[in-house]
């Protein structure tokens, strides 16, 4: 696996996600179990299936954190400047209609788009890496493709 770049924040988030998983989740995940056990033929349990299948979404969720985790290179975001764009940059876009954009650049781990926080991977992300403000940045989607201005760029 590659190395994945976190801040710090984003480091302690996943330690956080990995520990409340480890003991609440799997005890959860095991008394969903025995429970279901309790409904008889485990053949036709749906019940038991189900809970079987929570603990395996459960173990590969665990086992990808502490992927990320033992890959993770950290980003001092204090240390990087606001001429550029990276990780950790707060940017504001203007689009052709004048329509303002506020993200937040941050590791595939921490992409959150519905709080402004998009990935570094993302086209968008991607894309912006680099540029100055004041700088035009032409994005490729799916869809077509998007033009943007930077207006601002902050920590």
């Amino acid at each position: 696996m590659a190395e994945t770049l976190l801040t710090i924040e984003a480091l302690r988030e996943l330690e956080a996600e990995l520990e409340q998983l480890k003991t609440v989740g799997r005890k959860e995940a095991a008394e969903k179990i025995k429970v279901a056990r309790s409904f008889g033929d485990l053949s036709e349990n749906s019940e038991y299936d189900e809970a079987m299948s929570d603990q395996a979404k459960l173990e590969a969720r665990i086992s990808e954190v502490e992927n990320i985790i033992k890959h993770a290179k950290i980003i001092d975001v204090d240390s990087l400047g606001t001429e550029n764009i990276h990780i950790g940059s707060t940017v504001t876009l203007v689009d052709k209609k004048k329509k303002e954009f506020k993200y937040t650049i941050v590791g595939f781990a921490q992409a959150d788009p519905t709080k402004g926080k998009i990935s570094d991977e993302s086209p968008v992300g991607k894309a912006l890496i680099g540029h100055k403000k004041g700088d035009k940045v032409i994005v490729d989607v799916p869809s077509g493709q998007l033009q943007f201005k930077v207006v601002d760029i902050a920590k």
